[in-house]
C-alpha cells in the first residue's frame, strides 16, 4: 500500500532493526511455518541495500540503531565470543553509510550485541571483545522471551523460564553497568514482572524494554489481547515506575501480538493500524513520558504489518496531537540519549 509522507520533515532515528541473511537457514524450519517463521521469511535477506531503501522511502530517517538477531556469528570461534562476528559484519554496514555516497543517513550508527550473561562475570570478557570490535557498539540484548505454550514462540526461540531472575545471569548483567553499557530487554506480557525486579534490583542500569512489553494474540492466547489488557496495563504501569527503564513503541505489528493477525496480505492503512496500536502506544507514552519513549520500526520482522513507510504514518497519526518537544523526544531525542546518538541531532 502506498501513502502520502505525514510530516516528512520529523527527524527520526530509528532505535530498533536487524540485519541477516536467513537463507541457507529456511528449509531447516519445520513446515507449517510457525507465523513468526513466517514472518521473517518474508525478508530472508535484509542487509546494506534493503535496510537503505526502506529506510529512504519517505520519512526523514537520519540514523538507525542495529539490534542484534543471530546473525553472521563468526565461524569457529569459542560459543561465548561468536556473537563477536555480528558486531564487525554490521560495523562495516555503519562504515558504507558513513561514506556518505548513500545520502545523509546514518544506518547502524549504534551497534546492540549479544552476549550470553549466564556465563556470569565471565560475560565481561565477551562485553569488552564486542566492544573492541567496534567504536558503535552500545551494548546488549539478552532476550528471556519464554512461554508455556510451545505455539506462542515456536521452536527456536524459546529462553529458559525466569532468566531475568536467575542468579548468574545476574552476575553477568552487573559487568554492563561496570562499563556503562545498556541492556534491551525482550519478553513477553505474562513475564513483565521478571523484569521489574530485574530493574528494581540495579537501578542504575540503563535498560530499554522492546516491543511495549509484547502483548499477546497468538496460539493459546488468540482472542484474549481485549481481556489480557488491564494486565498488561498495570504491569507497564509498574515498570515506568523504575526511572531506570526505557520504552521501545513498536513490535505490535509482530506475529506473537497479532495486531494485525493476518499478515501482511491485509494491506491495511496506516489509519487503521494507528487504531489498532492506539490503547498500547497511549498507554505506554502516558506512563513513561515523551523522554523515556522511542518508536521503534522492527524491521524486518513488522514488516508482517506494513511497509515501512506506512508503519511510520501509522506511529504519526498517533502523535498528532503531540506538541513538537513532545515529538522531537518520540521519534528522535529519546533514542539519541539512550545510545549515544546526540550528535545525529546536530
Amino acid at each position: 500500500m502506498s501513502e502520502a509522507i505525514l510530516e516528512p520533515d520529523l527527524p527520526i532515528i530509528d532505535p530498533h532493526h536487524h540485519l541477516w541473511d536467513l537463507r541457507p537457514l529456511m528449509g531447516a524450519f519445520p513446515e507449517p511455518l510457525h507465523p513468526f517463521i513466517a514472518s521473517i521469511a518474508l525478508s530472508p535477506y535484509y542487509t546494506f541495500n534493503e535496510i537503505h531503501a526502506d529506510a529512504t522511502s519517505g520519512h526523514n530517517v537520519i540514523g538507525t540503531v542495529f539490534m542484534e538477531c543471530g546473525a553472521f556469528y563468526r565461524a569457529g570461534a569459542d560459543d561465548a565470543f561468536k556473537p563477536v562476528g555480528e558486531v564487525e559484519y554490521v560495523n562495516g554496514v555503519a562504515a558504507q553509510s558513513a561514506s556518505g555516497l548513500y545520502g545523509q543517513i546514518r544506518l547502524c550508527d549504534a551497534i546492540i550485541g549479544h552476549a550470553d550473561l549466564t556465563r556470569g562475570a565471565a560475560a565481561g570478557d565477551v562485553l569488552d571483545a564486542l566492544s573492541a570490535a567496534s567504536p558503535r557498539f552500545k551494548g546488549i540484548r539478552h532476550a528471556a522471551a519464554h512461554d508455556a505454550d510451545p505455539e506462542v514462540l515456536g521452536p527456536p526461540f524459546h529462553a529458559p523460564a525466569g532468566l531475568y531472575r536467575d542468579a548468574k545471569f545476574r552476575e553477568g548483567f552487573a559487568e554492563l553497568g561496570k562499563r556503562g553499557m545498556t541492556f534491551d530487554a525482550w519478553l513477553l506480557e505474562p513475564q513483565l514482572d521478571d523484569l521489574l525486579d530485574l530493574a528494581r534490583a540495579f537501578p542504575d542500569q540503563p535498560i530499554v524494554l522492546d516491543h511495549c512489553g509484547t502483548p499477546l494474540g497468538m496460539a493459546s492466547y488468540h482472542g484474549k489481547l481485549h481481556e489480557r489488557f488491564d494486565t498488561w496495563r498495570a504491569k507497564i504501569k509498574q515498570i515506568a515506575a523504575c526511572p531506570n527503564v526505557s520504552i521501545k513503541l513498536g513490535g505490535l505489528a509482530m506475529s506473537f501480538a497479532g495486531m494485525p493477525d493476518h499478515g501482511p496480505a491485509a494491506g491495511l492503512s496506516s489509519e487503521v493500524l494507528a487504531a489498532m496500536w492506539r490503547p498500547y502506544i497511549e498507554t505506554c507514552i502516558e506512563a513513561f513520558g515523551p523522554s523515556r519513549g522511542m518508536f521503534e520500526s522492527n524491521y524486518p520482522v513488522d514488516k508482517w504489518g506494513a511497509s515501512y513507510a506506512v508503519m511510520w504514518n501509522a506511529f504519526k497519526h498517533l502523535t498528532l496531537g503531540a506538541s513538537p518537544d513532545e515529538k522531537r523526544e518520540l521519534y528522535a531525542g529519546t533514542a539519541a540519549r539512550f545510545y549515544g546518538l546526540e550528535h545525529l541531532l546536530g
